[in-house]
């Protein structure tokens, strides 16, 4: 059997939905390596990798994420981690490397080491049609011209990995969209923006979704109908009040409300309604396949799992890639987007009330839910990086990245 290494970002949106897949090729043999942050060692150990640390403990991204405060960051970082990160490769002797879109470190890593790589696309796959955030845009050249010291930094340590490493691959700004000969994109070809204009490079597997842990303080046996579940995500801190609209202005529907708060303290949101549930962290998959409706900011990972249970969702992007997502959403009529400044609670309940009562999002939500399943998952992703395996042996050479860089 082979060896895989993944190398990533250390974002729950980015590690959660390799986790699988990773317990996946471990239970067909493969010995897989994972370099990580402490903060993700535990869940990554639990699914059979041997974890491999970053030097220099976590790996923080920029707040806010900005489009040039993201490049500078991702280049830095490079720099900073590449010399130890090599140093483990040598020593470990991949037969694939499987980096992330964002992980620039990983590409040149494979490239150096002359070993096939494969990237991970948690968020859509892009290209001159689905332009990622980090393109060479005037808009990017707006912001880097308003914050000449990041791109000082940035020139800086792209200046660095091409002195010491073999960077020649990496495209020159777009660090958000590194690709290579095999791209595993986690959602499906339904809700992939512009899918007939991306090549056979790219396979849309679905979401990766296997099993959780199990809560055993989670009241799931007290859930009543309607379920309603609100979450930014867990990366930022949410802001307290927004929390509090979305859970009094969906409390006055019934049921059982459900508000993740991440990184936000519970009691911040103040009191609440006896039927109203605050918890940092809840088992997402399993409220979701209990919900009758999401309030999500967007991000990518929660939003293929609320496809992939068919549920209805009321979008307010907070940033990134999110605003793309909720246009998606809405497109294929399977939800409702808001801004941020237009959220009260009267709008979060006449909002909810309208996805709760109408037949044609719930009719949508079911139609890309059938698409999430089809798509094969973390089980097709497996199958996906054997085959590149194989064929990567069978020529004898390695892949490197993809220097044209075209989409």
């Amino acid at each position: 059997m082979s060896t895989v290494a993944f190398l990533n970002i250390a974002m729950h949106g980015r590690v959660n939905p390799t986790l699988p897949v990773v317990a996946e090729l471990v239970r067909r043999g493969h010995s897989v390596t994972y370099h990580t942050s402490p903060a993700f060692r535990e869940e990554i150990e639990a699914v059979g990798a041997t974890v491999c640390l970053y030097a220099g403990g976590e790996q923080p991204l920029p707040d806010p994420p900005t489009p040039v405060s993201l490049i500078e960051g991702l280049a830095g970082t490079a720099v900073r981690l590449l010399p130890a990160v090599l140093a483990d490769l040598r020593r470990i002797r991949p037969d694939l490397i499987v980096h992330d879109n964002a992980c620039p470190w990983g590409a040149v890593a494979a490239r150096q080491l002359r070993v096939p790589a494969a990237a991970s696309f948690t968020t859509f796959a892009f290209n001159r049609h689905v332009p990622s955030p980090t393109r060479g845009s005037w808009d990017l050249l707006a912001a880097a011209l308003a914050r000449p010291r990041g791109v000082q930094g940035y020139l800086r340590s792209r200046w660095e990995l091409r002195r010491r490493f073999d960077a020649s691959g990496l495209p020159w700004v777009d660090l958000g969209n590194i690709r290579q000969p095999l791209n595993l994109v986690y959602t499906s070809r339904a809700f992939q923006p512009a899918v007939e204009e991306f090549d056979q490079s790219y396979r849309f597997v679905g979401p990766s979704i296997g099993a959780r842990p199990d809560d055993p303080s989670f009241p799931a046996d007290r859930l009543r109908d309607p379920v309603l579940y609100a979450s930014l995500g867990t990366v930022f801190n949410a802001d307290p009040r927004l929390l509090r609209t979305f859970a009094t202005g969906l409390a006055s529907l019934g049921g059982s409300v459900i508000v993740s708060t991440g990184q936000t303290d519970p009691a911040a949101l103040g009191p609440l309604p006896a039927h109203v549930l605050a918890r940092r962290f809840v088992p997402q998959p399993e409220v979701l396949a209990r919900a009758a409706l999401f309030v999500t900011h967007g991000g990518m990972n929660s939003v293929n799992e609320a496809m992939y249970a068919g549920v209805p969702m009321l979008v307010v992007p907070q940033g990134a890639d999110q605003p793309m997502v909720a246009r998606r959403i809405v497109e294929l009529g399977a939800g409702l987007s808001i801004r941020t400044e237009d959220v009260t609670k009267g709008s979060v309940r006449a909002l909810a009330g309208r996805l709760l009562h109408s037949a044609r999002f719930r009719a949508a939500a079911a139609t890309l839910r059938v698409a999430q399943h089809e798509a094969g998952g973390h089980r097709r992703a497996a199958d996906e990086l054997e085959r590149y395996l194989h064929a990567a042996g069978s020529v004898g050479q390695s892949a490197p990245v993809d220097p044209s860089q075209r989409g």
